[in-house]
């Protein structure tokens, strides 16, 4: 979140068992034809929480199901009506029933259930009365006698609507090439949204077979999780029968229905391989299908399991709320994640592709094969996806350095654990918003960065072995992060759960302060590392692994060590010249170099470290330059060393402190700052130019279009911005003579120049884009204007139905992000909060209130404290919690730093 035949593995294929009343047309007015009981009583309770059954062993968990009865197969009918937005459907579950009882409770919400049967327990047939609870999400099935101990078949009749939300079983609607409007029906379950679809027991480890028969429009296709078993036309309506899936959890179910289009088969092994567009889009497959065939078979050997399913399918959705989903063989994705034309894409939007579909790829066995057990252990299927997508597009295309730019994700993740209100890794789950609000950086990227740590410290061999025993054991089941740990723990013969569950179960991670005692002794301490201060987080400590790289003599010397105390000392050749702490960059932590050992380093010069190292010193200094333990005044003056840095990478952490500076600088103020920004990054521009030289690789030419951006933006450089206009129009004249990832700087730097004209121009071409890369280019240039009337135009279209609902809440964020149009997108956010809560995707509601950490001035602040508290609004987790202490250390800084800031940056001019 972002499948081969004959080649499961460790599985025992279920007996398709064909069912005459799956193959019928199930139109919905003939429902109660087909199913007598369906005149049972059914009734809604919408707040009441008793949920407790007369015999379910004491089972009293609101947010748990019961275990007396457990499903192991599902036969689903579902009859979508894409004109009317609803469905009707059938579904035939195989239980077992554990414990005797009259009572079944399983999860359903948003959906009407007409009738409930059970049969083959003692007694016959039994029809149950229906009562649903709207608010835990449960549907209460009670019949009038007692259910025998053994197997049974729970069938269920329901209807649903195909909502606009985004989630459950909803709607998309495009237009095609000639304009006209087009709907299509797609599924979004995860974490507990399938209950949205049809009646199940909607937990992770209730795994069950899932077989699904589509009824659908003869002009539309349709697309699940297995093959097509059978394909016919009958009483108007084409039934399409997919295979038996693997036994999986509720919410990797999948169905998609519409006017959808297929490339050709790849054969990976015995498993083909398909991308699936809507018509039209088929042209912008070809480099997503190769990532896809190179990656699955990068994680077969790997893992060395075999694809765990029939048939792989990749789905572009026009309308899609997350990057991607993992659906066990029909992994659905939003269209930017999986198409891009090769030729116009940027080496960045290629390289999200790449690693988009690679993660999702991963997750048919780190999640798919094997899930965890609940919610809280989420971060074992998110964690490793995102570490494994690295290492199979850095197999792919190891020129692309993909372990160097995940350097940057590493620093993502640790501006949210430097937080106070940050969480761990993993933490209890109860109810279903706190797994919602577990999607997010904590999970995926701090989660990926402690294992490439643990990966990188047992060795990646012994790692593999690990990962490969833990799979073989768990397959089709379930497991937690102990399970792991043990498996890792036998591989590598180390006490894996003792070095690693103070990363996964605590909060923050550490800062390693360096200091040299004597001439032949090093200090190495740790406490936890906090952008504000608390006495609180003085009592934590980590074992950490610490690769240490010392030069004495003019010889270098390499050591591992684990730093399990709060100080260790560390005996020293004589003679050092200079030494670096966390050698390679992966270790999650920062270090602090007293000033005396960070000035050798920049003497002996910063191009003998690694770019991985390189990027590391600079945003350790950066983070304590913001908590505080760091001048100002150092950190500008170490920018200076880096003039000359060409990585991309560095430069994205030193842009990103630039930025930072934007937002808290006083408008009076700025052009001081432009002036800095300038003196730092034209030496690279100039050296770069604008157009790429023979053999030059794809990060060099990223590289140049960030810069030119900023330089044109942030700089407010009238050279690059006259140049930014030439460039465009040239490339509006043929594409090809303009580097294509040049052109996002180019459309930036003219929507922040731009005017009414441009603005309208930008807008157009956001509505006829030939690419989603395209479209959202100028999409979100709308938000980049200084005007304020365009920006209100662009707010406006947020909620008028112009943009996606998937895209309007970012755009909004994007709003709040620029320091031109900050207060007013604010104010449009606490008028129109209540539209937007009933229009946008709750995962991009909460998304979009990100944008409030830019409103980094004191009365904003207030301001924004006083309508969350007021609104009573709950974002799920601490993720409000987090927003507001990201504005508060960014206020604190501005506090702490305004009257400093424009004198340090003037000192830091040419001839100052």
């Amino acid at each position: 979140m972002s499948e081969s035949v004959g080649r499961r593995y460790l599985f025992t294929t279920v007996a398709r068992r064909a069912r005459a009343l799956l193959v019928l047309p199930l139109a919905p007015l003939l429902l109660s034809a087909v199913h007598p009981a369906i005149a049972a009583t059914t009734t809604t309770r919408p707040k009441g929480k008793d949920m407790n059954i007369d015999d379910a062993s004491g089972n009293l968990d609101p947010y748990r199901l019961p275990r007396h009865v457990v499903p192991h197969r599902y036969d689903l009918r579902l009859e979508p009506d894409l004109r009317a937005a609803t469905f009707s459907g059938l579904a035939v579950i195989a239980v077992t029933v554990t414990h005797a009882t009259s009572t079944i409770i399983l999860n359903a919400v948003d959906l009407t259930i007409s009738s409930a049967t059970l049969e083959g327990t003692a007694g016959g047939r039994l029809d149950a009365t229906v009562e649903l609870d709207a608010a835990m999400q449960r549907c209460r099935l009670t019949f009038s006698r007692s259910l025998a101990v053994g197997e049974a078949q729970l069938t269920l009749v329901f209807q649903g609507t195909l909502n606009d939300h985004l989630r459950g079983f909803y709607r998309s609607t495009y237009k095609d090439q000639a304009g006209v409007s087009h709907t299509m029906a797609a599924t979004q379950f995860e974490a507990t949204d399938a209950r949205r679809a049809f009646p199940c027991w909607d937990e992770p480890d209730f795994k069950a077979v899932f077989a699904t028969t589509l009824v659908i429009d003869p002009s539309l296709t349709a697309v699940s999780n297995a093959s097509v078993l059978s394909d016919s036309v009958l009483s108007g309506k084409r039934i399409m029968r997919f295979a038996d899936s693997m036994k999986m959890s509720t919410y990797l179910v999948a169905f998609i229905v519409g006017q959808l289009e297929a490339t050709k088969a790849l054969y990976v092994g015995s498993t083909p391989l398909r991308l699936w567009t809507v018509p039209g889009k088929q042209p912008l497959t070809r480099f997503g299908h190769e990532i896809a065939a190179a990656s699955l078979t990068f994680f077969e050997e790997y893992y060395g399991i075999p694809y765990p399913g029939d048939k792989l399918d990749l789905l572009a959705i026009p309308d899609f709320a997350s990057g991607a989903m993992e659906n066990l063989g029909a992994i659905t994705f939003r269209e930017t994640a999986l198409l891009v034309d090769e030729h116009t894409g940027t080496h960045a939007e290629r390289e999200r592709v790449a690693d988009v579909v690679a993660h999702e790829n991963a997750h048919m066995w780190f999640g798919d094969l094997v899930t965890m057990s609940w919610w809280n252990g989420l971060w074992l299927n998110e964690a490793f996806a995102t570490f494994m997508e690295m290492l199979a597009v850095d197999a792919w295309k190891p020129e692309w350095k993909r372990w160097d730019a995940f350097g940057v994700s590493r620093a993502a993740a640790f501006s949210v654990d430097g937080l106070l209100s940050t969480r761990p890794i993993e933490y209890p789950v109860r109810a279903p918003k706190d797994a919602d609000a577990m999607f997010d950086v904590l999970t995926y990227e701090k989660g990926a960065s402690v294992l490439r740590m643990l990966e990188q410290h047992i060795g990646p061999a012994v790692f593999r072995e690990g990962v490969r025993h833990y799979l073989r054991a768990h397959a089709y089941g379930n497991a937690d992060t102990n399970d792991l740990w043990v498996a890792l723990g036998q591989a590598s013969k180390q006490a894996v759960p003792e070095l690693m569950n103070g990363w996964i179960f605590q909060s923050g991670y550490p800062l390693v302060t360096v200091r040299q005692d004597n001439e032949t002794e090093l200090v190495l301490s740790q406490q936890r590392f906090t952008y504000l201060a608390s006495p609180e987080s003085t009592e934590q400590s980590w074992q950490i692994p610490v690769p240490l790289r010392i030069t004495a003599g003019g010889t270098t010397e390499h050591r591992r060590l684990l730093l399990a105390d709060r100080e260790v000392r560390v005996s020293l050749p004589k003679g050092v010249q200079h030494l670096f702490v966390n050698e390679a960059g992966h270790g999650f932590y920062r270090v602090r170099y007293e000033s005396s050992l960070l000035q050798r380093i920049l003497e002996a010069g910063v191009d003998r470290l690694a770019p991985s190292e390189r990027f590391n010193l600079v945003s350790d200094v950066w983070a304590t330059t913001v908590s505080g333990l760091t001048p100002l005044s150092d950190y500008l003056r170490l920018t200076s060393h880096f003039t000359g840095e060409r990585d991309k990478n560095v430069w994205a952490v030193l842009l990103d402190a630039f930025s930072f500076l934007n937002r808290i600088i006083a408008a009076a103020d700025r052009p001081v700052l432009e002036a800095f920004v300038r003196a730092r990054l034209l030496p690279a521009v100039t050296e770069l130019t604008w157009q790429p030289k023979p053999g030059e690789d794809d990060l060099v030419r990223q590289l140049r279009g960030e810069l030119i951006g900023v330089l044109g933006k942030l700089g407010n450089d009238p050279a690059i911005q006259a140049q930014a206009a030439e460039q465009y129009r040239l490339y509006r004249a043929d594409p090809s003579r303009v580097d294509p990832n040049v052109v996002p700087a180019l459309v930036a730097i003219l929507a922040y120049t731009g005017d009414e004209v441009r603005y309208n121009e930008f807008f157009e071409r956001s509505r006829t884009a030939a690419t989603p890369q395209e479209e959202r280019r100028y999409l979100f240039a709308l938000a980049a204007f200084q005007a304020p009337a365009l920006l209100a135009r662009t707010l406006a279209r947020t909620v008028s139905g112009e943009m996606r609902t998937q895209d309007a809440p970012f755009v909004v964020s994007a709003v709040m992000g620029n320091v031109y149009g900050r207060e007013q997108a604010w104010e449009f956010v606490k008028t129109n909060w209540d539209l937007m809560d009933r229009l946008f995707p709750k995962q991009g509601l909460r998304r979009m209130c990100g944008g409030i950490v830019a409103l980094a001035t004191a009365e904003l602040e207030q301001d924004v404290r006083a309508f969350f508290l007021s609104r009573k609004i709950d974002l799920g987790g601490k993720t409000l919690d987090q927003y507001l202490e990201q504005l508060r250390i960014a206020v604190t800084f501005r506090e702490r730093e305004r009257d400093r800031l424009p004198i340090y940056l003037q000192s830091q001019q040419p001839g100052a």
